[in-house]
């Protein structure tokens, strides 16, 4: 063991900023999310986690043991406007038939969706462009937000939207549920690993297409925390090696 050290050089790493924001409406049936559309004008993510309060139990005049009560994952977005998918989600829909489109009624019901956006990871030598999260978060409902549209004068703002979010969590196997899941690229170190991360970014925020006709433009679609382990983890090949090993029959 050697001694603890502080501060060293390339180990005073930060977090900041927010970008690439993209939103995944829920499609109840088909029961996933549908493809991600882009959320321009994104300003901020605040992260709100409640619950796990400890409970004391006592016996024997002493405290006996703490029971801590389940954490739930919530959030609050703020952005200057919004993607029209979001609407279905802000409890707005188009009056009447399509040539009203422009028209929206409030008060409706509201979508289920997924979030994902990212944050820029930071150190003392690379500066800001260390690496980066992204930040995955199921399950979202957002709450009704209050506006407020105030005169243009000598100093004028753009109005910020926010919206408190609740979520729902999802299975992970092995684990307990989850609202929220961060890809941390700084971890990613390897060639095979890069190329696993890029992978998943595909998934997450589409492809171009290409001149190859069977090599097509993908879709972004938000994974699941399973399809996430399962789209990273290598699952060796066996199928040659079986056949390799199957004795030959003599007739």
């Amino acid at each position: 063991m050697a001694k603890l050290t502080w501060d060293g050089v390339g180990e005073r790493f930060y977090e900041t900023g927010v970008d690439q924001g993209v939103l995944y409406v829920y499609n109840s049936t088909q029961k996933k999310y549908g493809v991600g559309v882009a959320w321009n004008g994104l300003t901020s993510v605040s992260e709100n986690p409640s619950g796990a309060e400890a409970t004391p139990l006592y016996a024997d005049n002493t405290k006996y043991l703490n029971l801590m009560s389940r954490e739930e994952f919530g959030a609050t977005i703020e952005a200057y406007t919004y993607p029209d998918e979001f609407a279905q989600c802000n409890g707005e829909a188009a009056l009447g038939t399509l040539a009203l489109n422009g028209i929206k009624v409030a008060q409706q019901e509201r979508k289920t969706f997924g979030l994902a956006y990212r944050t820029k990871v930071g150190n003392d030598v690379d500066g800001s462009d260390k690496g980066y999260k992204i930040h995955l978060i199921y399950g979202c409902l957002a709450s009704p937000s209050s506006k407020s549209y105030t005169t243009i004068n000598d100093s004028p703002e753009a109005m910020t939207l926010s919206w408190e979010i609740t979520t729902t969590p999802i299975k992970v196997e092995g684990m307990k549920d989850t609202s929220t899941l961060v890809i941390d690229s700084t971890k990613f170190t390897s060639t095979d690993d890069k190329a696993k991360l890029t992978l998943l970014e595909n998934k997450l925020f589409g492809t171009d297409p290409t001149e190859d006709p069977e090599v097509p433009g993908t879709d972004p679609t938000l994974l699941t925390p399973n399809e996430i382990i399962e789209l990273l983890t290598d699952t060796p090949d066996i199928e040659d090696d079986e056949e390799d090993e199957t004795p030959e029959v003599s007739g």
